[in-house]
């Protein structure tokens, strides 16, 4: 499948497009940073790692338009405190002009995340992402546990980068998000990247009624190399239908958009399935 095929393939499953919850849109610096990263993905994971959607930021709005995503967060996260504040301003701002775009909020363990996580629900946030690998903190920090709190009780889907993948972190795996979820066991947490590499330990955190997982990267031919998904789950993946939702990582991604929708096709799991992923739970989850 090519990029140029995508809005026949979703035509012809009956869907008025896609909804993407793993989308990253950031203020131009920040994502200059990213890529600057991802030029020296040799060093970091041992691969290279070709942004396909290095363009300006106009023209990434337009890419998406033209594949038919509906619905999409800017999601942003920091790496350090005092920046959450300013990137959810940003991503409300971002979302405001913005058709299709959702707001989306972040946080970090300091003193002023719960009040900043609250002014941001009052103002509207509806997706929320951490990234524990990059931001390098413990997601149990007791900073913490009032803004895991605010977004149980608000039902809103917070998406975790928690896996070890594409390299581990000092807090990542299922282990300190399984304790979050142990303390918190209505929280919404959508696992980013369907956990990898810990596919299964991370499957079985939908043991709480609102975890979900996200497609970003999983399956496609760049991940398999790496990191492959083991066959076995696949009927896992058919009978959580209504817990795993499309996500891309666009635009950092290092093959074209629609390389993921090939590899959900593949998994054979049949339309409805796939109705259920590329939109049915998106829209359920950010409430459209």
């Amino acid at each position: 499948m090519r990029d140029e095929d995508v809005p026949a393939w979703w035509q012809g499953l009956g869907l008025d497009g896609l909804i993407d919850i793993h989308v990253h849109f950031l203020p131009d610096q920040v994502m200059n940073a990213v890529w600057k990263y991802f030029d020296a993905a040799d060093e970091h994971y041992g691969t290279p790692w070709p942004i396909t959607y290095r363009t300006p930021m106009a023209e990434r709005l337009k890419t998406l338009a033209l594949l038919g995503v509906r619905a999409f967060p800017a999601l942003v996260y920091p790496h350090k405190p005092d920046m959450a504040a300013w990137l959810n301003t940003w991503a409300r701002d971002f979302a405001a002009t913005t058709p299709g775009c959702i707001p989306s909020g972040t946080f970090y363990p300091e003193p002023s995340a719960s009040t900043y996580v609250r002014e941001a629900l009052d103002q509207g946030t509806r997706i929320f992402k951490v990234h524990l690998q990059v931001g390098d903190y413990d997601p149990r920090d007791p900073v913490l546990d009032d803004v895991w709190g605010q977004l149980a009780s608000a039902g809103t889907p917070v998406v975790a980068h928690c896996g070890s993948g594409p390299i581990p972190g000092r807090h990542t795996g299922p282990g300190p998000i399984s304790e979050v979820l142990r303390r918190h066991p209505q929280l919404a947490v959508v696992v980013a990247h369907l956990g990898m590499p810990e596919y299964a330990e991370h499957l079985d955190l939908t043991s709480y009624p609102n975890v979900h997982l996200d497609t970003t990267m999983a399956l496609t031919p760049f991940t398999e190399s790496l990191m492959p998904f083991p066959r076995s789950l696949v009927p896992r993946l058919a009978d959580l239908a209504d817990r795993i939702v499309l996500g891309s990582d666009f635009p950092n991604i290092p093959y074209p958009y629609a390389t993921q929708l090939q590899a959900l096709t593949d998994l054979d799991l049949g339309d409805d399935w796939l109705r259920a992923v590329c939109w049915n739970n998106g829209a359920r989850l950010l409430g459209l």
